[in-house]
């Protein structure tokens, strides 16, 4: 029987999204395509059996208004801090810890369905993450009931997790792992069948004819 977890995605004003990832499509559409990516992560986490709710900590508007017709709860980012910080906020507080719960990363655009609820799986009854496609970063953290996410993201987040105790997943999930940091990482989700927004995006750009919709 599926669980019914919370699952929780963090976004950036779309201004600030993405950094790295400048220069991959012209400078005006940069923001869109930070947002395809978080459309598509969206609409791959509630596509799924395991994940009852999504909550959305942004304070950009647009992404607000994307992520609320997606069915999507969303809620500002009240503390306004880092990253670690509007995940505690979301996980911890807003759904609570009565739930399982499980933060991912808002750019997976080639993520299946399948392969969350595969991961959920084994995030059940402890503490647990999976690590990105480099092995060094981390896409996703899991918690079951009673326990506080404690998350640890940033440069080598991997490590940190599993040495603040979390059990890393080692499934073959590769739209999973494969978060989009660069142009490097934006042709391997392409390569791999990215979800439909961001191959859209890219197909009306003239970047990526062929690109096919993750099914």
């Amino acid at each position: 029987m599926a669980l019914d977890w919370t699952a929780v995605i963090p976004v950036k004003r779309l201004t600030a999204a993405k950094s790295r990832l400048r220069g991959a499509v012209p400078a005006h559409r940069h923001a869109d395509l930070a947002l395809a990516m978080v459309r598509d992560t969206a609409t791959a986490v509630l596509g799924g059996d395991a994940v009852g709710e999504l909550i959305v900590v942004t304070d950009d508007p647009v992404v607000r208004e994307a992520m609320a017709g997606l069915g999507a709860r969303v809620v500002p980012d009240r503390p306004g801090a880092d990253l670690n910080g509007a995940m505690r906020y979301g996980a911890d507080e807003v759904a609570g810890l009565s739930r399982h719960r499980v933060v991912l990363a808002g750019d997976l655009p080639a993520l299946r369905p399948s392969q969350l609820d595969d991961a959920l799986v084994f995030a059940a009854e402890r503490r647990s993450f999976v690590a990105d496609a480099a092995g060094t970063g981390t896409v996703l953290l899991a918690v079951p009931p009673g326990q506080e996410l404690d998350p640890r993201f940033g440069i080598g987040s991997a490590g940190a997790h599993e040495r603040s105790g979390a059990r890393p997943l080692t499934g073959d999930w590769p739209g999973l792992r494969q978060d989009v940091d660069t142009p490097a990482d934006l042709a391997a989700v392409v390569a791999m069948g990215a979800g439909r927004h961001t191959c859209e995006l890219l197909r009306d750009l003239g970047l990526t004819p062929d690109c096919v919709p993750a099914a």
